[in-house]
């Protein structure tokens, strides 16, 4: 009999129930199908948010040293690199033929106008993006990103054939008011109206973990992030969790049963840290 090595899965049955397949030994795994698996397992998704970090000759180094320590990595954990718009292209050619996708960090909703400063998908599209970061707390917060807009963009997104990443969550002060289950779910209301759920990633970001080295409990972050899940039509769209992720507390995070990913920050920069979190330990 043959023996095949299960890495870790969730998936959503459509009765309801979830069935997670842990890591470990099985010798069933041939009866489900690719196509079935296709449809309800949920993909796990490490993406690094650089932010306005790292110069192209930056971004160049920490290749160097990041591209060794994930050669082992499980092949169904699919590693992201949200890098600024100066480096998209060099990146996208050194990574040419690599397990790594290219995202970008914001994309404007028209393909093309009188928009100085924007970038449209077809740009991001020509220099090989893959995936793109929208509505993050911090356009939100400095650059008047509203629900509108954000909708606006992750339907051009999809439109183009990127597959966004719609960043929700509240502040402290939300929090402490008891207003952030009703927040995320209007967020979520308006965000996604006639977005194509079947192409779309989320990331649950607590605004007041985002850079403050405070970090969401583990399994209150999963309560939101099945929170979230609990208001989409298509149960199986892949979910992190984002908000000071670092290597110290990944184990734990993606050990949760509804978080399928991190958005990381910070320790995104640091090729060692990254690698870490993309080699997260977690137990079925």
């Amino acid at each position: 009999m043959h023996c095949y090595y299960v890495h870790c899965y969730h998936v959503h049955c459509h009765s309801g129930h979830e069935l997670r397949i842990g890591r470990g030994h099985s010798p069933h795994l041939p009866t489900l199908t690719l196509s079935i698996l296709s449809q309800l397992v949920r993909k796990v998704i490490i993406a690094g948010n650089w932010k306005m970090y790292k110069t192209q000759a930056e971004a160049q180094e920490f290749l160097q040293g990041f591209l060794d320590q994930i050669a082992e990595t499980p092949d169904d954990r699919e590693i992201v690199l949200c890098v600024p718009y100066t480096s998209l292209s060099a990146m996208s050619r050194n990574l040419h033929g690599t397990r790594i996708r290219i995202g970008a960090q914001n994309v404007h909703w028209e393909t093309a106008g009188a928009y100085t400063g924007e970038i449209s998908a077809p740009m991001l599209t020509e220099m090989g993006v893959r995936y793109v970061v929208v509505g993050h707390s911090e356009r939100r917060q400095y650059f008047g990103e509203t629900d509108v807009t954000v909708n606006l963009r992750l339907k051009t997104a999809q439109k183009h054939g990127l597959i966004p990443i719609l960043c929700v969550g509240e502040t402290k002060q939300q929090r402490d008011t008891g207003e952030t289950e009703a927040l995320i779910c209007s967020q979520l209301e308006k965000d996604l109206v006639e977005v194509d759920q079947g192409s779309l990633v989320i990331a649950y970001e607590p605004i007041w973990a985002i850079g403050t080295g405070d970090t969401c409990d583990a399994k209150e972050a999963n309560r939101i992030v099945g929170l979230i899940r609990s208001q989409l039509d298509n149960k199986n769209v892949t979910i992190q969790y984002g908000g000071s992720v670092k290597p110290g507390n990944v184990d734990d995070i993606m050990a949760q049963p509804e978080i399928d990913g991190a958005l990381v920050g910070g320790a995104s920069l640091s090729p060692k840290e990254f690698a870490r979190i993309a080699n997260f330990q977690a137990d079925p």
